[in-house]
């Protein structure tokens, strides 16, 4: 079942009971004008299991300690903002599997050889999804990108992955003169850091709750990255996002602020479709099968990562 995103970004209370998280608003209920049966009315509750990622994004939420509990007891990530409104923290659960001990020697001992084997179909993933969304919203000539990825050796030793970032980037936002992908570049660089943070969240959830460490990349080594492994496996799944907000941009919104309405646009991505072992099914359900095959690769049962196409 895919689970719900939920996005708080004016004061709250949220606390728990019964099993159901609690929303209630300050601004309602310190307001003397509004009637007491209305007040009552604006109290919201929302089953603790239907809920897979929360965002707060507001320096006037409050959240009770149970209530943490319980998320995290249900495999829930907590994204929390900074004063600029862009997400600045991610809360995981230490506990997600039952054999987790077992499933944690397992990635740390996988060898070299596997880790560029594995880096090798992560990258080959993500130049055809870039190839499908450029071809498919640009009507660029992606040839190349095909030719690229079939090429991808062991490792990516070739740096293939650069050669078709450059390419993919310079033809994403045709309209804008000279637009480079970086994090604090023009818009709509904004929207995709956004997006990139909400599609880490589903990511390192799902590494928890398949029992591996995110910490621990199979490529991504900085150490002052506390998610290396969610930054590797989400590298095929980042063209989803792209093709996301080339459409809100195409779309003729302002994108020039990252505002609640593009935000809550950019909050769907967990529901966006892929196609997955040749099935269609929700982006947060996919990736929940991108990190089951992960981990039966890094215990010898399995050689290839089941990786999206994108629809």
């Amino acid at each position: 079942m895919i689970k719900r995103t939920l996005y708080f970004g004016n004061p709250a209370y949220l606390s728990l009971k019964q099993s159901q998280l609690v929303v209630r608003l300050p601004e309602v209920e310190k307001n003397d004008s509004v009637p007491d049966h209305f007040k009552q009315t604006a109290v919201a509750t929302i089953p603790i299991e239907d809920v897979g990622v929360v965002v707060l994004d507001h320096q006037q939420i409050t959240i009770t300690q149970a209530l943490l509990e319980q998320l995290l007891e249900n495999n829930c990530a907590v994204i929390t903002c900074d004063s600029s409104r862009m997400p600045v923290g991610l809360l995981l659960p230490l506990c997600g599997n039952t054999t987790q001990t077992e499933r944690f020697r397992n990635q740390i001992e996988a060898s070299v050889p596997l880790k560029k084997q594995l880096w090798q179909q992560t990258i080959v993933a993500k130049i055809e999804n870039q190839a499908t969304v450029l071809e498919r919203k640009r009507g660029v000539v992606v040839k190349n990108m095909r030719v690229w990825a079939s090429e991808v050796k062991s490792g990516d030793a070739d740096y293939h992955e650069s050669r078709a970032a450059a390419y993919y980037w310079k033809n994403t936002f045709p309209t804008i003169p000279d637009f480079v992908r970086d994090r604090d570049g023009c818009p709509p660089n904004q929207l995709l850091n956004y997006g990139y943070a909400i599609l880490r969240a589903v990511v390192a959830r799902a590494l928890v709750s398949s029992g591996l460490l995110p910490t621990f990349g199979i490529f991504h080594r900085n150490k002052y990255n506390a998610y290396c492994l969610a930054d590797d496996v989400m590298e095929p799944y980042r063209p989803v996002v792209d093709q996301l907000v080339m459409d809100l941009y195409d779309s003729g919104k302002d994108c020039s602020e990252l505002s609640k309405d593009l935000k809550a646009a950019l909050l769907v991505i967990p529901t966006l479709d892929v196609l997955i072992d040749g099935k269609r099914s929700p982006l947060m359900v996919a990736v929940g099968f991108t990190t089951a095959s992960l981990q039966k690769c890094f215990a010898g049962e399995a050689r290839k990562i089941s990786y999206p196409t994108i629809l």
